[in-house]
Formats: C-alpha cells, sequence, structure tokens
C-alpha cells in the first residue's frame, strides 16, 4: 500500500469520525443529507461483498466493515434517534436519490471487468459513489447556512476522492498495474462535482468567514 492510498482512507475515515462527532456530540444532523448517507449504505454494501468471498488483509477487512458500519449507524441516527432525527431537514433535503440507482445499475450491466454478481455489483457502486454526493452538495445549497463540522465532513470526502486519483496514477506509472478506467473515470467525475464547493470551503478558510454556497 503506498502513501496515497493511506492517505485517502484515513481522509475518508476521518470523514466519518467528523460526521459521527456532529451527531453524537450536538445531537444534530443539521445540514447533513440522509440521501447521501442512504446511498453510501447502499455503496459499501455492494462494493464490500467479496467480504465473504475473498482474504486480502486484516486491515483491509477491518476498513470494510468499520465503513460498513459506520454509515447504517449514521442513517439509524438520523432515521430514529428520538433528538437527532427532529434535526433533520427534510424539506431541503429533496433530491430524488432513487433515481440515481437504475442508471447507475443499467451502466454497470453493460460496463464491468467480468460479467458476475461480485465484479457488476462493485461497478455499480463506483458508479453510485460518483453521484451519492449530490443530495448533499444540493442541501447545502439550499441552506445556505453551514456549520464548520458539516463544512469540514464534505471537505474531507472530496479530499479522499482526490487522493484515491493520485493513488491510482502512482500505482498506473509505479506498479505497473494495467489501467482500469472505471474508478478513474468516478473519480474524475467526483472531484469535478466537488471543485466549487472546494473554491468556496478555500475562500471562507482564508477569510475566517462562515462557509456558504451560492444559491
Amino acid at each position: 500500500m503506498n502513501v496515497f492510498r493511506l492517505a485517502g482512507d484515513m481522509t475518508h475515515l476521518l470523514s466519518i469520525i467528523v460526521l459521527l462527532l456532529k451527531i453524537r456530540t450536538k445531537k444534530s444532523c443539521a445540514g447533513i443529507s440522509l440521501k447521501t448517507q442512504e446511498l453510501y449504505v447502499i455503496v459499501f454494501l455492494t462494493r464490500y461483498l467479496d467480504l465473504f468471498t475473498r482474504y486480502i488483509s486484516i486491515y483491509n477487512t477491518v476498513m470494510k466493515l468499520v465503513f460498513i458500519g459506520t454509515s447504517i449507524r449514521i442513517v439509524w441516527y438520523m432515521r430514529y434517534h428520538k433528538v437527532v432525527k427532529q434535526t433533520y431537514n427534510k424539506d431541503q433535503d429533496s433530491f430524488k436519490h432513487y433515481l440515481l440507482l437504475p442508471p447507475c445499475f443499467v451502466l454497470a450491466l453493460l460496463v464491468h471487468h467480468a460479467f458476475d454478481i461480485v465484479e457488476v455489483l462493485w461497478a455499480f457502486s463506483i458508479y453510485l459513489e460518483a453521484v451519492a454526493i449530490l443530495p448533499q452538495l444540493l442541501l447545502l445549497q439550499r441552506s445556505r447556512n453551514i456549520d464548520n463540522l458539516t463544512g469540514n465532513y464534505v471537505f474531507l470526502l472530496g479530499a479522499y476522492r482526490a487522493l484515491y486519483i493520485i493513488n491510482w496514477i502512482y500505482r498506473f506509472f509505479t506498479e505497473n498495474q494495467k489501467f482500469r478506467w472505471i474508478p478513474w473515470v468516478s473519480g474524475l467525475i467526483q472531484t469535478a462535482l466537488y471543485a466549487d464547493f472546494f473554491y468556496y470551503y478555500v475562500k471562507s478558510w482564508k477569510k475566517q468567514e462562515k462557509l456558504q454556497l451560492p444559491a
């Protein structure tokens, strides 16, 4: 494992810690999209089916279980915790996220590395993750008033994807890894979606102002 992959994993893990910290300490999920969190549950459950068929390392297994467990936990807090669920911005979180599922699945059936259930669902998870952030970005744009923990959470998610792109480039040139364009394209799409957010995040950080996105 190279330093970029490790940094990507740790950044991803840190984003989840930041989100759980916000939910557990503030008893609030204001500014967080339940739709995005539900999509991430689907992403992790479909991507990590190989937990039951292939052992790579303790690190790999633990990280997969952590991502599955924490994503389900976050959705549980937002849906069922008697205090947290009352802070959910349901009216503003109106993106029809279920419409993202069929095209991602059809694309996975058409474009994959191998036509078996694990590979098709892996491809589906990659395509879905590329667009899973859309409900969250739309919610932030509508709410305008974004607290620091929410802003940091979304920034870390974007940074994780950017680091993974660097990881794939590094592996392609140093490990003679076969080019797998599915995760490359997915990562580039995600980074492009985050670009506008990154600009306003850095701008607010430099000016020491509260993060706000344009309508």
